[in-house]
């Protein structure tokens, strides 16, 4: 994890009344690219629920056949992917001419735009390959923007240790009075990674239209009273006097918390593709057929 830095001081946030959790949702292990096992936790059927975000994967493993062969080249088009590596690396190509190398700690963040072709491919033989990938939506008026990407180091992304003693990653928004790498206007998105010491405690305000949720992968923590173990993600209830979360940890645990402005617009998928009709699918397919993605 990337280490706090003594230059970021975190204000105190003290939440009023913590949302619930409104279900407990179990991944479910599939594999993608070139068969690279991976457990896929925001699923087609929460898209409406959760939006504007549009999926979370969960990969790793210490078996190389499980990831070695990676992601070849694939078209996206309408959305934004945030990749973060937790061990591993992994080598980024695509068709706008980006490269960069992702490594322990670091993420990738991509906007496909009007379109781009990108390849995700370990550049490692052994060892233990392990990470998270997001898929943000764009709004209608954004979705044919120009790609863009960048990638963040570990050491680049602001970290902060509060007075409790939780070690905070701020990869997007605002946490404790401290920006994250990346903002973003329409969809406001908040994405934190957790490392709770035992009979700790995390407070972050959200607010009360946004939707949000949070993804255990290391021990097991407690939202309003329900335990949420490892590998589960809990999706938070929106009450409206409800003005932010809080998460207790009786052991070490370690999580995702990701919350975001819903765009409240048509969501179409198509496999690399996310639209706002299926006419517009029809586009992308199109132009991806004819050589025309960047």
């Amino acid at each position: 994890m990337t280490k706090p830095s003594a230059s970021l001081a975190p204000i105190p946030v003290a939440v009023q009344q913590s949302r619930t959790v409104e279900q407990l949702v179990t991944g479910q292990a599939t594999s993608d690219g070139a068969g690279v096992k991976l457990t896929r936790v925001l699923m087609p059927a929460l898209q409406q629920r959760l939006d504007p975000f549009l999926m979370l994967d969960a990969f790793g493993s210490d078996r190389p056949d499980d990831y070695i062969a990676g992601f070849p080249d694939h078209p996206h088009r309408g959305f934004e992917t945030v990749t973060y590596m937790i061990s591993g690396r992994m080598r980024h190509r695509d068709s706008a001419g980006h490269e960069g190398l992702l490594e322990n700690g670091g993420v990738q963040w991509m906007t496909a735009g009007r379109g781009v072709i990108h390849s995700e491919i370990p550049e490692q033989e052994q060892g233990v390959m392990e990470g998270f990938q997001l898929w943000l939506n764009l709004p209608a008026s954004d979705k044919m923007c120009a790609p863009w990407y960048r990638d963040f180091k570990a050491d680049e992304l602001p970290a902060f240790r509060t007075a409790a003693g939780v070690d905070a990653v701020l990869i997007a928004g605002s946490s404790h009075g401290i920006q994250g790498g990346v903002a973003r206007a329409a969809t406001q998105p908040l994405y934190l990674d957790l490392h709770l010491p035992a009979g700790s405690s995390f407070e972050q305000d959200l607010p009360a239209d946004h939707n949000a949720f949070v993804y255990v992968y290391r021990g097991g923590v407690i939202i309003g009273g329900r335990d949420v173990p490892a590998g589960r993600m809990a999706v938070l209830a929106n009450p409206p006097r409800a003005d932010g979360v809080r998460i207790v940890a009786d052991a070490e645990a370690r999580c995702l918390l990701i919350a975001g402005r819903p765009l409240r617009e048509p969501i179409v998928q198509y496999g690399p593709f996310v639209m706002n009709t299926r006419a517009q699918i029809g586009e992308a397919m199109q132009d991806f057929q004819a050589g025309r993605l960047a």
